[in-house]
C-alpha cells in the first residue's frame, strides 16, 4: 500500500467527537467531497510510494490553509502555483503557507521535500470562533476535550510507518511543551525537535526570513 492511499485512509476517518467551548466550531474539509478530490490529486502526485518519511507537525489546522484545502500549510494559491493542482477556492493568502512554500523551494522543491517529509498537526482537525482561528491549547477546556482525540490521531499516523527516530515541531512555545509533555507519556518519538512557527516568522521576524528558512534546513538536514 502507498502512502497516498494510507493518508487518504487517516483523513477520511478523522471525526471529532470531543465536547467543544460554546462558540468553538471544527473544522472538518475531509468530509467536503471537493476538498478531498483537491486530496487525492496532492497525495496522488507526492506520496504514491512507500519511500520512508518523517513527520513535521504544527498546531492544527487555519481557516486559510489546511482548514480549507485539507492539506497542512498549503493556501489555494500555493497549492495551484507551488503544486500544480488548479482549484476553484477563494484565493486568500496564508502567511504559514508563504513561509512554508519559500523554504520547500529552498529544500529543492515539493517533489523532493515531500519525498523526505509529512507536514500534519498536532490536533489535524482545526477550529475557528468568531471568524478567527483558534489552537487546541487557547482554551484549556477544549485542549482537554481533544486530548483523546490528538493522542489517537498521532498513533495512527505513526501506525502508517512514519520513522519514529525524530519529529519536528512547528511551535517551539506551547505546541511544544504540549507535544513533549505527550511524547514523554507515550513515547511516540525518540526525539521531538522544535522550529519556529512560519505564522511567528511572517509576523514578527519577517526581516530575518531568510535566516530561518536557513535553519529549517539545516535542521531537516542533519
Amino acid at each position: 500500500m502507498t502512502w497516498s492511499t494510507s493518508i487518504l485512509q487517516f483523513y477520511k476517518g478523522l471525526s471529532f467527537s470531543g465536547k467543544v467551548p460554546k462558540g468553538v466550531l471544527v473544522m472538518n474539509p475531509y468530509q467536503e467531497d471537493h476538498v478531498f478530490e483537491l486530496c487525492r490529486k496532492f497525495y496522488s502526485k507526492y506520496y504514491c510510494d512507500q519511500n520512508p518519511r518523517r513527520l513535521i507537525v504544527g498546531i492544527n489546522p487555519g481557516r486559510l490553509g489546511g482548514g480549507i484545502t485539507g492539506i497542512p500549510f498549503t493556501d489555494p494559491i500555493r497549492l495551484a502555483a507551488e503544486c500544480g493542482i488548479e482549484n476553484s477556492l477563494s484565493k486568500k493568502a496564508e502567511l504559514s503557507s508563504e513561509f512554508v512554500y519559500r523554504m520547500i523551494r529552498a529544500y529543492g522543491g515539493p517533489e523532493k521535500f515531500y519525498c523526505h517529509y509529512f507536514i500534519s498537526a498536532v490536533c489535524p482537525l482545526g477550529f475557528v470562533k468568531e471568524g478567527k482561528n483558534l489552537n487546541y491549547y487557547d482554551i484549556r477546556e477544549l485542549q482537554d476535550s481533544a486530548e483523546p482525540f490528538i493522542v489517537r490521531a498521532l498513533q495512527q499516523q505513526l501506525d502508517l510507518g512514519f520513522l519514529r527516530d525524530r519529529c519536528y515541531c512547528l511551535g517551539e512555545g506551547k505546541n511544544f511543551d504540549y507535544l513533549s509533555k505527550l511524547n514523554e507519556r507515550y513515547q511516540f518519538f525518540s526525539q521531538v525537535i522544535p522550529l519556529s512557527h512560519p505564522r511567528f516568522i511572517m509576523q514578527y521576524r519577517r526581516k530575518s526570513i531568510d535566516s530561518h528558512i536557513q535553519t529549517y534546513l539545516d535542521k531537516l538536514n542533519p
